[in-house]
């Protein structure tokens, strides 16, 4: 990261968590200068960012200003409800004004460009920028290889929908796994089977077992922060899925949506492992907003073709404007600076969760896997406990959280399972709401 957007970088966090606050005075360009060890040039161009995006001020004769922040509405205070149920990411995070600018740019750059049809594979300077961009998560494909998407649930209902070689015809999931891919499945009739998944992973003997005998085209999973899980795969089945997959000629949709969370430099996806079979999937939603309604998949050569054509049938391209800003955006350093933000953000969260759960729960038959990075975690309960009191005695308490009953296929054995997201709660409120969520459970257990 340059110098100035890391100026600019500390400057935001210090505005953001009030160390900073609204009209106060920035420190002088001389002392910025001695503090970072750059010239005072540096300083005065991270001073200009800032004011161009309406963070700070300048006053003739005297330097720059902090910009009064408009107070957010939609965040809760005081004894309001406590969200762990949200799976969306925190508003507060949300890089309003470096996407305003991006979103400008774009239209003095490109002009008449974004306001005709593109293509079905996307923006071309685009698509250049992201094949750079995915090859720091160790996703390595040339620009042929790579479709822009309208959000990754565009990804999945083309790949769900469209017919594969060999003509198989079945989509194979994790149970439990994301509730919208099993609502596509199901309203949309394709057939469907479904391997147990557990904080352990999955049982790899049982994955050839129906790579060998089932008719499978597709095996849908989510290897690192699996949702509504929050765990992830070791490295050593990430590479027995991908050499599972080229012995018995499956195509593995990897959905690696929460990618920007990771901070372990030795995981990697399991395309890393084999290119030919894995179809790379990522949102831009996590990081950018949800919105935005961009994602990206890395397709085998033999599958661009038909997906293309699927995404033709869908929505001809997706928004020329957003993939300009998007670009703008990727290319700028914004992306990168504000992961970094929200990586800090969402790790000190979820360190507060894992300590508050280890706190608060003294009971045996009540468990939670050590998830220290992503955005949520899951509670494990006595099946006995009867989940939809538990839940409506938490509402009681402004407490909200889910079960899994969406996330498995209707028919399927549903375990007592809570889900915890940390995106929806702020950090000095966790332990309130896991002292709350303890005590609710005791109580149901006498």
């Amino acid at each position: 990261m340059r110098t100035y957007a890391k100026i600019m970088q500390d400057l935001e966090t210090r505005m953001a968590d009030g160390t900073i606050r609204g009209g106060q005075k920035l420190p002088s360009i001389r002392e910025a200068a001695e503090r970072f060890g750059c010239s005072k040039s540096t300083v005065i161009r991270a001073y200009a960012e800032l004011e161009k995006r309406h963070l700070a001020y300048a006053v003739p004769q005297s330097g720059y200003y902090a910009v009064v922040k408009r107070p957010d509405a939609g965040r809760e205070s005081g004894r309001g409800l406590l969200d762990f149920s949200a799976p969306s990411p925190d508003p507060a995070l949300f890089p309003y004004l470096d996407f305003q600018h991006c979103l400008n740019k774009a239209i003095d750059m490109y002009r008449s460009e974004l306001f005709a049809y593109g293509t079905p594979q996307g923006l071309p300077s685009l698509i250049q920028a992201l094949v750079k961009h995915l090859a720091g998560s160790q996703v390595f494909a040339s620009p042929d290889r790579l479709v822009i998407t309208s959000g990754l649930q565009q990804a999945l209902s083309i790949l769900a929908a469209m017919p594969f070689p060999g003509g198989r015809r079945t989509v194979l999931i994790e149970q439990p796994t994301y509730h919208n891919m099993i609502q596509l499945l199901e309203t949309l009739g394709i057939p469907a089977q479904a391997i147990a998944r557990t904080e352990r992973g999955i049982d790899l003997d049982e994955l050839e077992r129906l790579f060998r005998t089932g008719d499978v085209k597709l095996f849908y999973t989510i290897p690192r922060f699996h949702n509504p899980l929050g765990t992830s795969y070791t490295e050593d089945a990430k590479r027995a899925i991908a050499a599972l997959a080229e012995r018995y000629g499956v195509y593995v949709a990897e959905d690696d949506y929460l990618v920007d969370l990771v901070t372990d430099a030795k995981s990697d996806p399991i395309h890393a492992y084999n290119s030919a079979r894995v179809i790379y999937l990522r949102s831009f939603s996590k990081i950018v907003f949800p919105g935005l309604r961009l994602g990206a998949a890395v397709l085998p050569p033999e599958l661009r073709d038909a997906f293309c054509a699927h995404k033709r049938l869908a929505d001809i391209d997706s928004s020329m404007l957003s993939q300009a800003a998007l670009q703008l955006y990727v290319q700028n350093g914004m992306f990168e600076r504000r992961r970094q933000q929200i990586v800090a953000s969402y790790a000190r969260r979820m360190e507060r969760l894992s300590r508050a759960l280890d706190a608060y729960n003294d009971m045996d038959d009540v468990r939670h896997p050590h998830v220290r990075a992503g955005v949520h975690t899951h509670l494990m309960l006595p099946d006995g406990l009867r989940m939809p009191t538990l839940l409506s005695r938490l509402e009681r308490r402004q407490l909200a959280l889910q079960d899994f009953s969406t996330n498995y296929l209707t028919g399927a054995h549903v375990p007592n399972r809570l889900k915890l997201s940390i995106t929806r709660v702020d950090e000095d409120r966790i332990d309130d709401g896991v002292r709350i969520l303890m005590e609710e459970i005791r109580r149901m257990r006498r």
